[in-house]
């Protein structure tokens, strides 16, 4: 058997990156999340906290932590959630605060953390729809370039279906 097809530890070994002859994905790396491996592209969005639109997105690969994306201008609030912990933005920081080992977090760090929630939220809507409306959770192309070219028109449908749901709610 040749070397490039030989068995490990119950995998097969095919080719990856430029020598794959398939339809497999050239670009996609690993990430793990909790107890689940993910395999594939990363989409990082700004979302309109006023209507709710997608204003930027950029597409990256899924081992790319989200805290080395940063979507913000200066002087522009920037809601973000734990995993940002540590981490400057360009923008008016609003980060939720992380107890550390030597420092649990107080009653006020808390009531800020809840705060920032709520006005959170509704961001996570994007994701939610682009995924079971649009089933845009997984995409079939190879590379980081036609996977941003795939999101962007999702990101341009998703604004068009944000603006119809803002219509029936008479608030455009």
């Amino acid at each position: 058997m040749p070397h490039s097809l030989k068995r490990i530890r119950g995998h097969q070994k095919k080719p990856r990156g430029d020598e794959a002859k398939s339809c497999r994905s050239r670009d996609g790396t690993w990430a793990k999340k909790g107890n689940e491996t993910h395999f594939g592209y990363k989409l990082h969005q700004k979302t309109d906290i006023d209507y709710g639109l997608m204003r930027e997105i950029v597409t990256t690969t899924a081992s790319l932590h989200d805290s080395q994306i940063d979507l913000s201008i200066e002087n522009e609030v920037v809601l973000r959630d734990r995993g940002y912990f540590g981490v400057e933005a360009k923008g008016v920081d609003f980060t939720m605060k992380r107890r550390t080992t030597d420092k649990p977090l107080g009653e006020l760090d808390t009531e800020r953390n809840r705060l920032i929630s709520k006005l959170r939220a509704p961001g996570e809507r994007p994701h939610a729809v682009l995924k079971r409306v649009f089933d845009s959770g997984r995409v079939l192309v190879t590379t980081v370039k036609r996977v941003g070219v795939k999101m962007m028109v999702t990101a341009f449908t998703f604004n068009l279906y944000q603006l119809c749901t803002l219509k029936k709610a008479n608030i455009i």
